[in-house]
């Protein structure tokens, strides 16, 4: 009997920045230093999954078994 390895669906915010001089710049908060750019939105949006695939492979190899085992998010709220 065949194995089927499933894979696991990710979901992260990014943010999308128009440009000036044209073009978007997008970033993800969650993954420090991971950025990237592109003439349209779609060449953006393309360009930053591949930066995120990237970015997971290299936590994951560095951080195994749980790349993001001791991190977690907690909201937060304040009185102004």
């Amino acid at each position: 009997m065949k194995t089927v390895k499933r894979k696991k669906i990710l979901e992260y915010s990014v943010v999308f920045q128009e440009e000036k001089e044209g073009g978007c710049s997008v970033w993800v908060p969650e993954f420090p230093g991971c950025a990237s750019q592109g003439e349209t939105f779609d060449e953006a949006l393309l360009n930053i999954r591949k930066a995120m695939e990237l970015y997971l492979e290299e936590v994951k190899d560095e951080c195994a078994p749980s790349a993001f085992g001791k991190q977690f998010v907690v909201p937060v709220q304040i009185y102004a």
